[in-house]
């Protein structure tokens, strides 16, 4: 049986040859497989792309040429002879070459009429049923994620092993489109974007600032309950700065560049972790004062590619709930130990399950990071053991994955569609403390080098408030939900029983919407409803003559008449409890 991997990649080859077929002038460059199926990226001539409407015809022709292939022939080359082949198309002549250099067998794969260049891990064509896989989009993409190569146009499909698994899987994507963070942030009146301020750069009205700063203030709860302190640094920095830290030598392509008017070049700051290593070495610092805990919630700026960016998960202005732990050796595992706990109680009171990766650095490629292979292996070992310590579980080995400075520990949480996503991180870097020189002075009285943890929860609160929309659906918790509560008197006469409601819950801090307007009570409820607050309190004659008020959740549905009192108790427990 092949695998799923095998699968989707062979349908990538299938699509090449189709498109091949449709559009003859088209040039063929790589088609991976891909999480739910795969891609294929195509160079076509001007004007000559097809669109959304034109995969199902490209999908017919896919199901035509299927059964006509028996199987995947491997065909061995020369540069010579697979250049001659491939000599109309400039990408599988870069390929070819690169393929050479490299001193690795040149590999092509013969499929019915089609022929790729192409490494293998093809399925058995048995399994390739023409009932199990769909084009999905067009998009563009550049050769290579090079945004300085050519725009080419890329052929999405889904791809599965059985029509059950692939018609699943449309029914979650039909769900995840209702669940879309960006239409719900807009029907929720959380977020905006405009083109007179930017691709990329959200705007939070103030129910969305709301959520934010409650979220914020959770997370700094969770965190100075652990000891640490708050700080506070500029959004830009001179150059000289990431020069020392590396990231100037590393990433100067991805930052907002500023020149002053006496031609001094500064810079938009992409992360925090220089800023603060400044804080921290601006006075002699004793093992009795160690470790030093500094938390700070602030925007960093990157300079995303326009056809990256997707809404609150993918932007240039990203606020981050950031934290750096200045510690000696010995105190690694403590402080590592005390940010895991925060990890576990935040994504525990959303629901989100979550598992550890190990992302570690890529020794094949090591020109990526910064500081010696034996500083690496020394980070890699400590954190592998406490990772082992926590009993952690099916970890996921993430090779290639570490950070610039250091190997870290990645939380990916699955969400209530079954998804995966990198939320929180833990990472151990010894280099950056290396490079500015960061010591304390130890109980004899020698300087001791120190090490940093990088410690993000929500990481993003952008990202996160994407994820967390989705994941709920839209239907955040009392105590989250910017309205809380919808006060609907049923009539004009009940509006001042209704104000008065309103004061008592605002009094014991409930967010309260007392809607007085003219518009009719159904309407009330509705808008209740498309809103997604999570209780609704009406108010009728029969309410005020018998002193109570009717309550429904948006969750449990009617729970009935209740006193002011109880009403209120019971909003106040669950809010407080973050149920």
């Amino acid at each position: 049986m092949s695998s799923l991997e095998q699968i989707r990649h062979s349908f990538a080859h299938l699509l090449a040859a189709a498109v091949g077929e449709l559009y003859p002038d088209a040039k063929n460059t790589i088609g991976p497989a891909v999480d739910n199926g795969f891609y294929y990226d195509f160079e076509f001539p001007e004007g000559k792309a097809p669109s959304d409407k034109d995969l199902k015809d490209i999908e017919k022709r896919m199901r035509r040429i299927l059964p006509s292939w028996k199987g995947f022939e491997k065909v061995s080359s020369s540069a010579a002879e697979a250049k001659t082949r491939f000599s109309n198309n400039p990408y599988k002549l870069e390929l070819i070459d690169e393929i050479a250099r490299k001193g690795e067998e040149i590999t092509l794969y013969k499929s019915g009429e089609f022929v790729d260049l192409c490494r293998g891990g093809h399925a058995d064509v048995a399994d390739m049923k023409a009932d199990a896989f769909k084009l999905s989009r067009v998009a563009g993409a550049y050769w290579r994620g090079n945004e300085k190569n050519k725009m080419l146009t890329r052929i999405y499909g889904f791809a599965f092993a059985s029509k059950a698994e692939l018609e699943a899987y449309e029914k979650l994507v039909e769900e995840a489109k209702k669940r879309d963070h960006k239409k719900l942030g807009k029907d929720l009146g959380l977020f905006v974007f405009s083109e007179l301020v930017g691709a990329g750069l959200p705007l939070w009205t103030p129910k969305g600032t709301l959520v934010r700063d409650i979220l914020d203030s959770y997370v700094w709860e969770l965190r100075k309950s652990k000891g640490y302190m708050r700080v506070a640094i500029p959004h830009i920095t001179k150059k000289d700065l990431y020069e020392k830290s590396g990231h100037w030598a590393k990433f100067s392509e991805e930052l907002f560049k500023i020149t002053t008017r006496e031609g001094h070049l500064f810079a938009m700051k992409p992360m925090n972790c220089p800023h603060h290593t400044q804080i921290f070495d601006s006075e002699p610092r004793s093992y009795r004062d160690m470790p030093q805990r500094y938390a700070e919630t602030t925007m960093v700026y990157r300079d995303e590619q326009s056809g990256e960016l997707s809404g609150l998960s993918r932007v240039r202005s990203i606020t981050q709930d950031d934290a750096h732990v200045f510690c000696r050796e010995n105190q690694i595992e403590q402080e590592m130990f005390a940010v895991w706990d925060i990890i576990d109680t935040f994504y525990g009171t959303f629901g989100f399950k979550l598992r550890v990766r190990l992302s570690r650095h890529d020794p094949d490629n090591f020109d990526k990071y910064i500081g010696s292979k034996e500083t690496w292996q020394r980070a890699e070992s400590q954190i592998k053991a406490i990772i082992e310590k926590r009993g952690a579980k099916d970890v996921i080995d993430g090779k290639g994955e570490a950070a610039m400075y250091g190997p870290k520990i990645d939380f990916i949480a699955t969400d209530s569609l079954g998804r995966t996503l990198q939320v929180a991180t833990i990472q151990l870097d010894f280099n950056m403390p290396e490079r500015f020189g960061l010591v304390c002075t130890n109980e004899k009285g020698e300087k001791e080098g120190i090490v940093m943890i990088h410690a993000a929860i929500m990481g993003s609160i952008e990202r996160f408030t994407s994820s967390l929309l989705e994941h709920v659906a839209g239907n955040l918790p009392l105590w989250l939900s910017p309205i809380q509560v919808k006060i609907a008197p049923v009539k004009e006469s009940n509006f001042e029983r209704a104000e008065e409601v309103g004061a008592i819950f605002k009094k014991a801090g409930i967010r309260v919407d007392v809607d007085t307007t003219p518009a009719g009570f159904g309407k009330k409820v509705r808008e209740a409803k498309d809103l997604k607050i999570p209780y609704t309190v009406i108010i009728g004659d029969k309410d005020m003559e018998n002193g109570v008020v009717t309550l429904e959740s948006r969750d449990k549905g009617k729970i009935g008449e209740k006193t002011v009192e109880e009403a209120r108790d019971l909003l106040v427990e669950e809010a407080t409890a973050k149920r």
